[in-house]
């Protein structure tokens, strides 16, 4: 098994051969990761991929079906009250109380914490105004805007300040502004010493976010390292194309196969060819020879550096937003100790 850690750091989470089916679909087969504390790890995968589960194992909603995971040096199965006690999750769907006020929201999950009425209070205002959420904080949640609740959420899952913070897919649904905003509060997160577990399919987002990343793909990692050695993976540049008849992506990739390094992805719906070369400049003027008088119309032509999307198509062979559920559903937001166990929605 793999133990990663980074030299003078504990792992905050370890996970060791993790397995979990459902029915006849194995949605983990022997994942293992390890987030230092103090640092961001991203998961990365498709729908379907086993990100979620491994999420809901390490809260403690899901119990595995083999290996061990651990949060904070303690085990999930023997004492998973201890742990929900030491960490915070936002799930992919914001768990708000609508007909709640913002305050109430935050006071209401302080007070399941058991943290009394004056702290409970203090700490809603606290997070209230750290997460930009003062003007609002009279109103009921239903009046937010998808970025206001996803801000409450997080908030809610700070409330007992954990160690350790769960983020499954924390972007969904958003609008890129919002997006963008979310970005910045998970940074100033990591950068107070949080540590975090990100999923992500997004794969922008956790080259932005993360300081390293396990990839996952039906259940098992198929890579990790920073996003720099991911991308290095992938090699070299990428000729981009645009042709005008996606029936013309086929041709296009068969007469450019002498400059390819590796696998060609047609994408029909934008009518895009995309594949890596050697070559730099000379690379495209050659791509353009050999395209010349052949009856396929190239609309955009270029050349770029790989980026996560390219990493995730050499490695899996599909894009990152292909759909292939891994049957656990999505991941609940636990931020309660043991003793309100039954409260976790």
């Amino acid at each position: 098994m793999l133990t990663l850690s980074f030299a003078g750091m504990s792992n905050a989470i370890l996970v060791e051969g993790l397995r979990k089916r459902f029915g006849s679909n194995t949605a983990l087969a022997g994942v293992d990761l390890a987030v230092p504390e103090g640092s961001v790890l991203g998961l990365l995968g498709p729908n379907g991929a086993g990100k979620t589960t491994v999420v809901r194992i390490l809260t403690t909603l899901l119990q595995p079906d083999g290996g061990r995971a651990e949060v904070a040096g303690v085990d999930v199965l023997r004492e998973p009250g201890r742990v929900r006690s030491m960490i915070g999750l936002t799930g992919q769907y914001a768990a708000v109380d609508e007909y709640l006020t913002g305050f109430e929201n935050l006071e209401m999950v302080g007070r399941l914490y058991r943290l009394g009425k004056r702290e409970s209070r203090t700490r809603a205002e606290e997070l209230l105004e750290r997460f930009e959420l003062t003007d609002a904080a009279g109103r009921p949640a239903k009046t937010y805007s998808g970025g206001m609740r996803r801000r409450l959420d997080i908030a809610a899952s700070l409330i007992a300040r954990p160690r350790v913070l769960f983020l499954d897919e924390p972007t969904t649904g958003l609008d890129p502004r919002s997006r963008l905003g979310m970005w910045e509060f998970i940074a100033d997160l990591a950068g107070g010493g949080t540590t975090i577990l990100l999923t992500t399919q997004y794969l922008e987002e956790a080259d932005r976010l993360a300081e390293r990343m396990v990839v996952i793909d039906r259940g098992r990692v198929i890579a990790r390292g920073t996003g720099d050695e991911l991308k290095a993976q992938v090699g070299g540049q990428r000729l981009e194309l645009t042709v005008r008849r996606a029936a013309d992506l086929g041709e296009a990739a068969r007469l450019l196969t002498p400059l390819s390094a590796g696998g060609a992805h047609p994408d029909e719906q934008t009518r895009r060819l995309s594949l890596p070369v050697r070559g730099g400049t000379d690379s495209l003027a050659e791509a353009l020879r050999l395209l010349d008088g052949t009856g396929v119309e190239v609309l955009d032509i270029g050349l770029r550096r790989p980026d996560l999307d390219d990493v995730f198509l050499t490695l899996t062979g599909h894009s990152a937003d292909e759909t292939d559920d891994d049957g656990a559903g999505p991941a609940d937001t636990a931020r309660v100790p043991a003793e309100t166990a039954g409260s976790v929605r």
